[in-house]
């Protein structure tokens, strides 16, 4: 099921005129007549610089180093025949560019090192498959095209959960690298929930000796209600410090900014369990072993509370340079609060209708405190209940309600609703041959196949000026049922390529067109040895697509 079925072919290149297949579709493409020889000798001209346009070059002969035994030398400033000349064009976008690919040379011209990196993400594509992992090929027919390219959107994530299953370093890169690749530049990194604290704190050692641990996991599959578990406990498993610099790292090279999130006030029950003093009832919590939702949250009505949670987003800030910080907010039952003294003195003396309107409370001390430290808040759409600030930034979930709400108030909204973009739900209407996931009725198989999520319209009942706040699309992997890398990349792949090309390339939609390109792109998954899923070609008695295609 997860192993891929095409074969790369080991053919040599031939003169004929290649196919040209881009995803995300660019905004505007031509074909042109011949192909330009990139060789060994092929100079790269540098017109200007900045200070991550070394990257960008690296990542370049990352890709050409595999095919042609070689590294291509920047040498000079003036454009010249025959060479990769890249120039600066201020008027431009941060991540625009434009590609002209002739029989004279390759011009790539952007305002920024980033829309360079794009650039050569394209031309990545334009290179014959076959050829990528030669290491000897005297010269890539490149083929002459025309392009003019820029984003629809400025935020296009991927979340990725470490909390119910941790994965390593290398496999948080490769995801990583697949958002890179597709021109995402956000990677949402869930750090923190009632299964598994996963960020090293130094304050509070506790959080990670204690609660990076669960005395079991109910089994992959397995619907809450049944209770299976595994019979076994599950870590400590979390990341250094260090660990996480050099995962932001890696990410910034690959221009993806890496969003931390830490879950409060709810799914907090492993901090919980290490500080038991932050819940309302300073009982001995477990760091809980099941999926689902806890009525256990951390109480409001302590100082000691926010004291907690400035201290590790001081932390957070300093590991994750990032604009944005997400504190989570969804799922948070107000159960405890009723019933504790603290929280009910709190409403009180703050003047708070209810609990709903405590958490929104919470939810304000915790975003001034990101402000002060000239950082934004991200939440999920349940912080809107209650009343929320015009300055946070609502992650539409629960379908899109939410960020419509939230766009005609006025706040900025990221739009990853599960109707469209939760990946962790079956993509083929055949159980057997998908992943197993844990329905919560046995008689409703969750399903979320291709076309499905090409169908997201971020800008849904949206007037034109309403539009302006939705500043991005999001597909969100939870990993309460994905235990493996290989599981991970079968899901994410090819559905997140979707969400991908809604967000880059909004206005150029065309379903028909994403199906007949995406062949390739498998034969590119095949060269870096990427699981994905044909789960959509299959289910519609499709022919699966085959290598020469």
């Amino acid at each position: 099921m997860l192993t891929a079925l095409f074969a790369t072919s080991a053919s040599a290149a031939t003169k004929s005129e290649p196919t040209v297949t881009v995803i995300p579709q660019p905004v505007k493409i031509s074909v042109e007549k011949g192909t330009f020889p990139l060789k060994p000798s092929t100079p790269v001209v540098l017109g200007f610089d900045d200070e991550k346009m070394d990257c960008a070059i690296d990542f370049l002969n990352n890709v050409v180093e595999p095919m042609t035994g070689s590294k291509l030398k920047v040498t000079g400033n003036k454009p010249r025949k025959g060479a990769i000349n890249i120039q600066q064009d201020t008027s431009l976008g941060e991540e625009a560019y434009r590609l002209e690919v002739s029989r004279k040379g390759i011009d790539i011209t952007a305002s920024s090192s980033h829309g360079v990196f794009y650039a050569f993400q394209t031309l990545r594509q334009l290179f014959p498959v076959e050829l990528l992992k030669s290491g000897n090929a005297e010269s890539v027919e490149v083929p002459a095209v025309s392009i003019e390219d820029e984003p629809t959107l400025p935020y296009r994530g991927v979340l990725f959960d470490v909390c119910r299953h941790f994965f390593t370093v290398d496999q948080v890169k490769e995801v990583i690298d697949i958002a890179a690749m597709h021109k995402m530049n956000r990677l949402h990194w869930h750090l923190t929930d009632d299964q598994g604290w996963r960020i090293e704190i130094k304050k509070y050692p506790k959080l990670t000796e204690i609660g990076s641990v669960r005395e079991d996991s109910q089994k992959v599959g397995s619907p809450s209600y049944a209770r299976e578990m595994e019979g076994k406990p599950y870590g400590p498993y979390f990341y250094t410090q260090d660990e996480i610099r050099d995962i932001v790292k890696y990410a910034a090279d690959r221009f993806v900014t890496v969003v931390p999130e830490i879950e409060m006030p709810g799914h907090a029950v492993a901090a919980l369990t290490a500080y038991p003093e932050l819940g309302c009832t300073g009982e001995q919590y477990r760091v809980r072993t099941i999926w689902g939702i806890s009525k256990e949250v951390a109480c409001p009505g302590k100082e000691s509370t926010f004291r907690f949670w400035e201290d590790v987003l001081a932390e957070v800030i300093d590991l994750f340079p990032s604009e944005y910080i997400h504190i989570g907010g969804d799922e948070c039952p107000r159960v405890a609060w009723e019933k504790c003294p603290a929280c009910q003195a709190r409403i009180k003396a703050e003047g708070l209708q209810n609990e709903d309107e405590l958490q929104s409370y919470f939810n304000h001390r915790i975003e001034k405190f990101l402000h002060e430290h000239g950082r934004r808040m991200i939440g999920w759409d349940e912080i809107l209940k209650g009343g929320v600030s015009p300055t946070a930034t609502i992650m539409s979930w629960r379908g899109s309600k939410g960020g419509i709400a939230a766009a005609k108030a006025g706040n900025t909204v990221i739009m990853t609703p599960n109707t469209h973009c939760y990946l962790d739900y079956r993509q083929g209407r055949d159980v057997e041959q998908e992943p197993p996931f844990g329905d919560y009725n046995p008689k409703h198989r969750i399903y979320l196949p291709l076309d499905k999520v090409y169908e997201l319209d971020p800008y849904d009942q949206l007037t034109p000026d309403e539009r302006k706040y939705v500043i991005g699309v999001q597909g969100n992997l939870w990993t309460e049922h994905v235990a493996t890398p290989e599981v991970a990349e079968y899901m994410l792949l090819p559905r997140i390529v979707a969400i991908a090309e809604v967000g880059w390339n909004y206005y150029g939609k065309d379903f028909d067109r994403f199906i007949d390109n995406m062949p390739r792109m498998f034969r590119l998954y095949d060269v870096y040895g990427y699981r994905y899923a044909t789960s959509y070609w299959r289910d519609n008695g499709m022919s699966l697509p085959q290598p020469n295609d």
